[in-house]
């Protein structure tokens, strides 16, 4: 009686250990987000444009105004 007594008892500690073995286990879980990814970009776009102008060309422009 002793013997199955033991079995039991081993038998009773066993299971919830058991159980909080498999209820412990990490789940890791990847999902896409409900709204879409916004990216604020505060850029400062600046161009300086330089002309070279020959003298040549320089006299024709003060020269002939309504050329263009």
């Amino acid at each position: 009686m002793k013997l199955r007594n033991r079995r039991f008892m081993t038998l009773l500690l066993a299971v919830p250990v058991a159980a909080a073995i498999v209820g412990c286990t990490p789940t890791v879980q990847l999902q896409a987000p409900s709204e879409p990814i916004e990216i604020n970009l505060n850029v400062k776009i600046q161009h300086e444009i330089r002309i070279k102008v020959s003298k040549d060309l320089e006299d024709l422009f003060e020269t002939e105004a309504d050329i263009f």
